[in-house]
């Protein structure tokens, strides 16, 4: 039984595989009759309709399942909640605070885990930001993605992916908020490398996508204030952005902090792909849970 916790999870021939059939307009309907259990204790708008509606072109049901109605591991263990749900579910997908939670649910082998978000990754939005890339290159040879901003989750898991499949990575944030020994080594391990820079404007030189996120996620929130001084000077707007390549596109994850991590006008100019990142992470959530369900389990129709 396969289950999807990060991008690395998958090996880069499978990696290639989700990615088109993401594209797939006529998907495999392998969840036909079926449910999925899509588990939240955090909230988020762009997962929780990516992912239903990604199931309902799959032909199944999705259930919303709210952290009040679990608490896992204060009312149930997260072993106990795993195997209730795969009594009704075929699959179960999770947005958590603790990455752990789904290591072990994903070692019971009960159902296939799919990780929405943790504090250590978020490959969901790793797949729609490559699917996003491929949509407007083509491909990703000879591709340099440069983020601007803290080696977050959302960082790890874009940077992994984009080892896999061949595309060069340049971060540029403050002292104390890069990537950590562990990070660099297990890009290595893909055949990748990361440059890190402390200004912007070289990281983003000629770059064929600028990336950014907020600079403080949830759960960060006590750091707010130090992070809006560590990260002075690091905001991605039309100065900086004019630095990529000609032909270069912007992407954020969202949800955007205008005048924050991002100007309103680097929003809103042509280079943005920000509108159809979102809407490629229902494309890409249709295709992992098509090869999930069906290839990876050995189903040849799909």
């Amino acid at each position: 039984m396969r289950s999807f916790l990060e991008v690395d999870d998958l090996t880069p021939g499978e990696l290639e595989r989700v990615l088109a059939l993401s594209a797939d307009p006529s998907p495999p309907q392998v969840l036909a009759g079926k449910g999925a259990g899509l588990v939240f204790e955090k909230p988020s708008a762009r997962t929780r309709n990516s992912m239903e509606m990604a199931v309902v072109q799959l032909g199944g049901h999705p259930v919303y399942i709210r952290d009040e109605e679990l608490k896992i591991d204060v009312r149930e263990s997260a072993e106990d909640v795993i195997r209730v749900l795969a009594g009704y579910h075929d699959v179960v997908a999770l947005r958590v605070f603790d990455h752990r939670v789904l290591d072990r649910m994903a070692g019971l082998n009960a159902v296939p885990v799919v990780n929405l978000l943790s504090d250590e990754g978020h490959p969901m939005q790793a797949l729609a930001d490559l699917l996003t890339i491929k949509d407007e290159f083509g491909g990703f040879e000879g591709r340099v993605i440069a983020y601007v901003g803290d080696a977050n989750n959302v960082w790890r898991s874009l940077a992994l992916g984009c080892a896999m499949v061949g595309m060069t990575s340049r971060i540029a944030c403050p002292p104390d908020y890069g990537p950590t020994d562990v990070d660099l080594d297990r890009i290595n391990v893909l055949g990748g490398q990361v440059e890190v820079h402390d200004r912007p404007g070289e990281a983003v030189a000629d770059a064929d996508v600028v990336y950014t996120d907020v600079w403080t996620s949830m759960g960060q929130e006590d750091e707010n204030e130090a992070r809006m001084r560590a990260f002075e000077g690091f905001s991605v707007d039309e100065r900086l952005i004019s630095g990529m390549a000609s032909h270069g596109v912007f992407m954020h994850c969202l949800p955007a902090h205008r005048g924050e991590e991002v100007s309103h006008d680097a929003m809103e100019s042509p280079m943005s792909r920000v509108f159809p990142q979102a809407e490629n992470r229902m494309h890409a959530a249709r295709g992992l849970l098509a090869w999930l369900l069906g290839e990876a389990q050995g189903d040849s129709t799909t």
